[in-house]
């Protein structure tokens, strides 16, 4: 019975996957789509990212057919991809809908410059309404007729949204000046002049079109990131087999307890242990520190850090999913599709506003028809026309593509550059700050910072010559540092009869009847180098500062000391003087030793610091602080801070860092230099702020306008609002939205 039991919980194992969805066109789309998934029998949960056009679906492994969760979403217009499908083709998919939507917003604008033209300086052209009907029909009928068909599809639903907005007010408008024009006799029996309202629908499908090109082009690259993360790893690999021949295989046929070879330049393929040989290995990817470790028998090794100059046999421990880089890949991806801060805010609006519109639209052309006296049809018309017109989303649409536009483009002035508005909403609320210590506080690449002879000036060129020479045939990566600091272009003739490299140590060097020495005092000390006290001082004061520090000794004579460190940034300390001033709590995590860290935080006035961390305890360490109700930012370069940018609620990368860490980012900072970012958070607040004052002023116009459109002042002051009027109240709403945006241009984003 037992036995069952198990194997009955078994079956029912849940599982959690992400799955790339199409045809979303806004955040009421993304939640049908959740909703759907969620109705299906045995989907657990699920959640629908519109920003990045995602679904993370937790399902039982035996009660659900991935295909049957396709055919659903299918059904109500949109599409699930499964399999092999994945992010190439939701690529594909996507660059083919904003080439079309690009395509239909610049030929919609130049469609609606002649018929605003026309309605504002030549109506009294005979055939003035028959042309701008044929400039008219075509942004109606074509380019904009992606609003009508996801209106529909809302009707089918029982919802409504933006769409259905831009759909009733432009096609009332268009049909109602249809109606005029082909039928002007039935104002003409009435002594009016017949109206047409062909630039309001006109214009309207211009503008909403362009607010969607600016939210797609936000939205286009949110895949890359992943896919060169899953670029780390090779297609093949080469495995030792039991006879010790070498064979290649897919990567994917890689199994626990295989012996992997490895040549110089290789990407290490998964987690394991060496066996045999040695080599230098850059492991930025996952510690983002940059001086490659030596590994030798029974060193660790992971998937995605690449190997230098040296070969050697691993035997692999942990393949597939279970990698480090793997578990990475998984974070961000899961991350990338969580639900971010409140979003969208004009189109939940419009899912209340919408039918608030309509009703009182139905409302007025009743109440008119009833009251109206001889004239009823008339008033009525002119009445739920104008309501509909007056509430023409045109500003709504604009108000938040207009600030996010301008703010934008005011970072990239300042060098930040800005992904989309959902870091600009979340940037000004930061409560704390999380910065990566390699790359971002410090510069990333080591460096001789400290250079003493201990021999007289005389003897010093053709010293450095040999030095020069000797770490020309190291492999270490410190000694690029050192012959970089020595300004010497070329070898000169310097016979070395012996060389060799110690493990931890440094190199052995000789020539003729001496021995040279490059490398730490436990080099010196095996070789009985005599160290005076005034070096020993030295020594231990530069690695009490974090510094590695490399000794140049010919036979037991010290000749030089050289200090190497990575060089702390000159904007950092001042950066993070100017955040806690801001009230925001900063931290440092680091994937280096304890020492080297407390040194930079000392350097930089941080208190908080926690070293030698991996890439899942600094994402873990942003959730913790986001338990505490924190709104944390987290700043990083490197490959390693991805998983903990993705966490983040606010990501910035460095622009000198890694191309994937400036993918997951939502801002990256170009010339890395840390004082942008009190700035960054400075637009943010002033981008938000104006992002309200438009919506503020979008609504003021439907709030005063729906009203007196309907006919309130009527039987007061006999004033009723006439369609062209409520067109131009409608465009003046625009107006004072993109002139306020404007406005942004001129602020103040210095740090104060």
């Amino acid at each position: 019975m037992n036995n069952i039991r198990l194997k009955h919980k078994a079956m029912q194992m849940t599982i959690k996957k992400n799955f790339p969805v199409t045809g979303l066109h806004c955040a009421s789309c993304a939640l049908n789509v959740e909703n759907k998934l969620k109705d299906q029998k045995g989907v657990l949960n699920a959640s629908v990212n519109f920003a990045n056009s995602s679904a993370w679906v937790e399902y039982q492994s035996d009660g659900v057919n991935v295909q049957n969760l396709k055919s659903a979403i299918q059904s109500i217009g949109y599409d699930l991809l499964v399999e092999d499908e994945g992010l190439k083709h939701q690529e594909e998919i996507q660059h083919r809908y904003f080439k079309q939507l690009k395509g239909n917003t610049i030929w919609a604008t130049l469609l609606a410059v002649p018929v605003v033209v026309i309605s504002m300086f030549f109506m009294h052209l005979p055939f003035a309404n028959w042309i701008m009907l044929i400039f008219t029909t075509p942004s109606i009928a074509w380019f904009g007729r992606n609003f009508f068909i996801n209106a529909f599809k809302q009707a089918k639903l029982g919802k409504a949204n933006m769409d259905t907005l831009v759909a009733l007010s432009t096609g009332i408008a268009y049909f109602f000046s249809l109606f005029t024009l082909l039928f002007p006799g039935f104002w003409h029996n009435r002594g009016m002049h017949p109206p047409v309202y062909f630039e309001a629908s006109a214009v309207v499908i211009a503008f909403i079109l362009l607010g969607k090109v600016l939210e797609e082009k936000a939205k286009s690259n949110t895949s890359s990131a992943i896919k060169k993360l899953m670029g780390l790893q090779p297609n093949t690999v080469s495995i030792i087999q039991q006879n010790g021949q070498e064979l290649e295989i897919s990567i994917s046929q890689v199994k626990y307890g295989d012996k992997i070879l490895v040549k110089p330049g290789n990407k290490i393929p998964v987690d394991g242990e060496i066996i045999s040989g040695s080599s230098f290995i850059d492991e930025s990817t996952i510690t983002g520190e940059f001086l490659a470790v030596e590994k030798e028998h029974g060193g660790k090794v992971f998937a995605g850090t690449i190997n230098q100059k040296g070969s050697f046999i691993f035997i692999a421990q942990k393949v597939g999913s279970e990698t480090i880089l793997a578990q990475i890949i998984k974070m961000v991806q899961q991350a990338q599709g969580s639900k971010p801060p409140v979003q969208k805010l004009v189109d939940k609006i419009a899912g209340i506003f919408v039918p608030v519109v309509m009703t009182i639209s139905i409302m007025s052309f009743v109440i008119w028809l009833i009251f109206g006296g001889e004239n009823a049809m008339t008033q009525a018309l002119l009445s739920m026309v104008s309501v509909l017109v007056v509430a023409c989303p045109c500003a709504l649409g604009l108000a938040t593509p207009t600030a996010i536009m301008v703010g934008i483009g005011k970072g990239a002035e300042s060098g930040i550059l800005i992904k989309d508005a959902e870091s600009l909403e979340s940037a000004h609320k930061i409560t704390a700050i999380v910065f990566d210590k390699t790359g971002t506080i410090t510069e990333g690449i080591p460096i001789v910072t400290d250079f003493v002879w201990m021999v007289p000036e005389s003897e010093q060129p053709e010293l450095k010559q040999i030095l020069f020479n000797i770490e020309s045939k190291s492999e270490h990566p410190l000694a690029d540092a050192v012959k970089k600091s020595l300004s010497i272009n070329d070898e000169q003739q310097f016979i070395i009869d012996k060389f060799e490299s110690l493990t931890g140590k440094g190199v052995i060097a000789g020539n003729n009847s001496n021995i040279y020495l490059v490398g730490n005092k436990k080099l010196l000390d095996e070789y009985k180098v005599n160290i005076s006290v005034a070096g020993l001082k030295l020594i231990n004061d530069w690695q009490n500062e974090a510094k590695t520090v490399i000794c140049f000794t010919r036979n037991s004579e010290l000749l030089a000391i050289i200090g190497i460190s990575d060089k702390i940034k000159d904007s950092s300390e001042s950066a993070i003087s100017t955040l806690k001033n801001m009230g925001i709590d900063v931290y440092m995590l680091t994937g280096d030793n304890a020492q080297t860290a407390k040194s930079i935080a000392i350097k930089t006035g941080l208190k908080n610091c926690v070293a030698e961390v991996l890439p899942s305890g600094k994402a873990d360490f942003i959730i913790q602080l986001q338990k505490q109700g924190k709104v944390v930012a987290m700043v990083g370069d490197g490959i390693n801070d991805s998983q903990a940018l993705a966490q983040a609620d606010v990501s910035i990368a460095m622009g000198k860092g890694s191309d994937i860490a400036m993918d997951v980012a939502k801002m990256t900072i170009i010339s890395s230099d840390l004082q942008l970012i009190p700035k960054a958070i400075r637009l943010s607040k002033l981008t938000v702020n104006t992002i309200y004052q438009n919506l503020f002023w979008a609504f003021i116009y439907n709030i005063i306008g729906i009203p007196i459109a309907a006919g309130i002042l009527f039987p007061i002051w006999g004033i009723m609002l006439n369609p062209m009027i409520a067109g131009a109240a409608m465009a003046l709403s625009s107006v004072s939205v993109v002139s306020n945006s404007l406005r942004l241009k001129t602020k103040n984003i210095e740090n104060h």
